[in-house]
């Protein structure tokens, strides 16, 4: 079994900045992808950004040139800088991890987890 933490939510202005954090803990083997959700009221859980183990990002058309996701694999944890937000921007971030943990037995399964949500809020 394993765990998501998100942290780093919080109000901001238009324009300002966030940083969140998501860290992942239990029973680990690795990590083949972590990446950011969000989802605003009445509205479906969007992708915002997904990052590899090796490295390789991916993030929706709407935060390019704005958000960045990386990763401390040391420490199991993701970031996603936010920077120039907008109202737009204002949701509930979900941290999700494809993960290998170990298995009940000698094996591993590989999974998926989703943190509790974090909220972010844009406003003047």
């Amino acid at each position: 079994q394993v765990q998501l933490v998100e942290s780093g939510g919080g109000l901001v202005q238009p324009g300002g900045s966030l940083r969140l954090s998501c860290a992942a803990s239990g029973s680990i083997f690795s990590i083949y992808a972590m990446g950011w959700y969000r989802q605003a009221p009445g509205k479906q859980r969007e992708l915002v950004a997904h990052i590899t183990s090796g490295g390789s990002t991916n993030y929706a058309d709407s935060v390019k040139g704005r958000f960045t996701i990386s990763r401390d694999n040391a420490k199991d944890t993701v970031y996603l800088q936010m920077n120039s937000l907008k109202p737009e921007d204002t949701a509930v971030y979900y941290c999700n991890g494809d993960i290998v943990d170990y298995g009940p037995i000698a094996t591993t399964r590989r999974r998926d987890y989703w943190g509790q949500g974090t909220q972010v809020t844009v406003s003047s």
